[in-house]
């Protein structure tokens, strides 16, 4: 059975290692990777390495961002990544394509193959999130594809409501933690070491745009870096980069002006990878930002997050967030009140056993 996986960037490709493992050890697959995004970007730390590094073949290499990220740049890459997946699709066949998430070229690829009939398997579809124009490439990904697996028995409702069937809508958990309990984190001193962190506590912190309203990022932005700028003289911070999305060279600007003016108190990392950053989670008083690695893994580490803004508005969180809007004063209250709640011990609502093992078995019988 000939299995393709769509994978656009670290995050995605982070999430997908436990099936992508289980895959390559079962012969009755061959699997191929299909890299491009920011995998292939090196402004974004070119993490197409990293699978190189894994030594998955063959790894095919699909490149067609443009440089900026502006609102018109962002559908010229739409655009581009469309017509280069238009002549990769009628060149290679599948029985079965995984797509994960709700990027725009993961959804500009999927559409791509749509009227060439490849059967795609959406992982994470059905979720929400407001304050991201992700819903509408989520939505469009869960209508081309032919399987789903959600995180939750929400999101499978959800996507049955889509599709108007529930056939071939499974509710399987989050795939990023799937054997979570077998994970080898770095050894503490090895990995402070290794990225020279000083012997303090620190926050782990992702600040991505808010697509849905990009006119209002530079404010977000400066927000975002005034409350850091404070937390700075409590917490050592780790930083990762955003990713490519609208307007993402604003938050990257702040940044780094936070970088230069904490330089002994802020560390920056394009890349982290998934060994690194579990183990930066593991090792973190907290989480900060707006990510969706906090609100669907965060909790299984025991960590509170305080999620900022409205990126992932929508979202069904475990009992370990804290919300607060795009104001440094908000931001700050709620770091303190995650310092002074300590370790979460509660439940975390995607999380279920044998996430890849699961997959596996339903495609095998589909």
């Amino acid at each position: 059975m000939k299995i393709g996986v769509l994978t656009s960037s670290r995050a995605d490709y982070g999430i997908y290692l436990p099936l992508i493992n289980k895959l390559t050890a079962d012969s009755l697959f061959n699997l191929e990777i299909i890299a491009f995004g920011t995998h292939l970007s090196k402004s974004h730390g070119y993490t197409v390495a990293e699978i190189e590094q894994h030594l998955f073949q063959p790894i095919h290499k699909i490149s067609s961002l443009v440089s900026n990220d502006d609102e018109q740049s962002i559908a010229t890459s739409y655009g581009l990544t469309v017509l280069k997946f238009a002549d990769f699709w009628q060149a290679n066949k599948y029985d079965l394509v995984f797509c994960l998430g709700d990027r725009f070229e993961m959804s500009a690829a999927v559409q791509a193959g749509i009227p060439l009939g490849v059967k795609f398997a959406h992982i994470h579809g059905g979720e929400t999130t407001l304050g991201a124009i992700d819903n509408t490439y989520r939505n469009q990904i869960t209508h081309a594809s032919i399987l789903h697996f959600t995180a939750t028995d929400l999101y499978s409702n959800k996507v049955s409501t889509l599709t108007g069937s529930s056939t071939n809508v499974h509710t399987v958990g989050s795939l990023s933690l799937d054997e979570i309990e077998n994970f080898k984190f770095i050894e503490k001193s090895l990995f402070y070491d290794k990225f020279q962190i000083p012997n303090q506590e620190f926050a782990l912190i992702t600040f991505h745009p808010e697509t849905i309203a990009p006119q209002l990022n530079k404010t977000f932005a400066v927000e975002m870096r005034k409350a850091l700028a404070q937390i700075a003289a409590k917490l050592f911070l780790i930083v990762t980069m955003p990713n490519a999305d609208t307007m993402g060279s604003v938050f990257r600007v702040e940044i780094e002006k936070l970088k230069n003016e904490f330089s002994d108190q802020v560390l920056c990392i394009e890349n982290f990878g998934k060994e690194n950053y579990f183990t930066a989670m593991h090792f973190a008083r907290l989480i900060i930002g707006n990510t969706s690695s906090g609100i669907i893994e965060a909790a299984t580490f025991g960590k509170y997050v305080v999620n900022v803004g409205n990126r992932q508005k929508g979202r069904l969180q475990s009992k370990n967030v804290l919300n607060a809007k795009f104001d440094k004063y908000e931001i700050f209250e709620a770091v303190n009140k995650a310092l002074e709640l300590g370790e979460f011990s509660g439940e975390n609502v995607y999380y279920k056993q044998n996430v890849a093992n699961t997959i596996i078995k339903i495609i095998k019988r589909e």
